[in-house]
């Protein structure tokens, strides 16, 4: 989301539900792994800034390729108190500053989506976590049609800003189903990890990196 608009419609709408979810599951499965994070596509930053507050020991690397995003990200973490523990750094996958296998968990949640190919997400999860390490990646399911589509925006975000329910419509349009993200992993050799429904409009990858 490189426009502002399209950045400041984002970060004001409430993801608070599926953000908590997220955190609340990761702190639950991956406790031990919450040491050097990096969370690739972090938006306006308000999981990681969740993620610090349940993981005192958490140092969180925030990626966005957008840099009003980046900014939004910035901002929170400053007035949450929490920029010491979460450096938030513009970057576009695939090719982020950061050496290989640096990582003991990678996250993302909702990015996957967003990405002309998805494999570069994959490798990048690879190249980034040292062995052991928590890949927990979370993203919206493709409804069936695109009324379908309609009916979850009219449902979830219908009194939301007119730009979010329209990026939310694509968004839901652009998803991929549950069988076409096993068969993405199964391509990058992640296939050990476990792909399964999260809530009921999202997808959720989670398992460790051997």
């Amino acid at each position: 989301m490189d426009d502002e608009a399209q950045s400041r419609a984002y970060a004001k709408a409430d993801f608070s539900a599926s953000n908590q979810r997220f955190v609340d599951g990761l702190a639950q499965h991956f406790a031990s792994c919450l040491q050097q994070v990096v969370d690739l596509g972090c938006g306006p930053g308000d999981v990681d800034i969740r993620l610090a507050r349940a993981a005192p020991q958490a140092i969180i690397s925030a990626v966005d390729g957008s840099a009003p995003m980046v900014a939004l990200a910035r901002n929170a973490a400053r007035a949450s108190g929490l920029a010491s523990r979460i450096a938030v750094v513009q970057g576009v996958l695939p090719g982020l500053p950061f050496d290989a296998h640096t990582f003991d968990a990678v996250l993302s949640k909702d990015l996957l989506h967003h990405l002309p190919d998805p494999a570069v997400l994959w490798d990048e999860v690879r190249r980034l976590g040292r062995s052991g390490a928590a890949v927990y990646v979370m993203d919206l399911i493709r409804p069936d049609t695109p009324d379908a589509a309609r009916e979850i925006v009219e449902t979830v975000a219908g009194e939301e800003d007119p730009i979010l329910r329209q990026d939310f419509f694509n968004s839901l349009c652009a998803a991929f189903t549950i069988e076409e993200a096993i068969g993405q992993l199964r391509v990058a050799g992640l296939d050990h990890l476990e792909v399964t429904r999260s809530g009921d409009r999202h997808l959720l990858v989670r398992g460790v990196l051997s």
